[in-house]
């Protein structure tokens, strides 16, 4: 079982950035899959960004060319840099991962089997 622990949210103006990290503990191997994932109040859980095990990435369309994921295998840990934030980015952000080399595509929550507790991003405009 992997158990993952996100840091760096917090609040900024619209046009700030973030770099969100999360930590993975645990057995982990290079077939993994990582992503991050996102719920606002009263809104579903939606995928951001997954990474494959060969570090190929896949965004959602809304943050396309402001978001960038990136991980450390040596370090065990998953980044994601936010820039150009906006109002609409404001959501509880998740770590999530599965055991596989490449990541499912639609990237979807119920494809992933462990999570982080969370970390709040709040952008005010």
């Amino acid at each position: 079982q992997v158990h993952l622990v996100e840091s760096g949210g917090g609040s900024v103006q619209a046009g700030g950035s973030l770099r969100l990290s999360c930590a993975a503990y645990g057995y982990i191997d290079s077939r993994t899959c990582m992503g991050w994932f996102r719920q606002a109040p009263g809104k579903e859980r939606e995928g951001v960004a997954v990474i494959d095990s060969d570090g190929s990435a896949n965004y959602a369309d809304s943050v396309k060319g402001r978001f960038t994921i990136s991980k450390d295998n040596g370090k065990n840990t998953l980044y994601l840099q936010m820039n150009s934030l906006k109002p609409e980015d404001t959501a509880m952000y998740y770590c999530a991962a599965v055991r596989s080399m490449w990541c499912p595509l639609p990237f979807t929550p119920r494809a992933f089997a462990s999570w982080g507790q969370g970390t709040q991003v709040t952008v005010s405009s």
